[in-house]
């Protein structure tokens, strides 16, 4: 079995923004509103991941020996 392409938050956020216009037009029966919102939800907790990792690495500081630390801002 092949492995499923993770789609990139951009795709995923294009997703979510296509599913909301859908249930936003009123025109979607309810079994696949409910299917869709489902969806939309489990997009938007990927998304929500995507940032707080994405948030973590750029409060990284790369250190003079290579490593990364987390950046700090000391107060005086």
């Amino acid at each position: 079995m092949a492995k499923e392409k993770e789609m990139t938050f951009e795709e995923n956020l294009n997703k979510l923004e296509t599913i909301v216009k859908d249930l936003e037009s009123g025109n979607v029966p309810l079994d696949d509103a409910i299917n869709k919102f489902t969806e939309a939800m489990n997009i938007a907790k990927t998304c929500d991941e995507k940032l707080k990792n994405a948030e973590e690495n750029v409060n990284k500081i790369l250190n003079r020996d290579g490593t990364l630390s987390d950046f700090k801002i000391e107060d005086e």
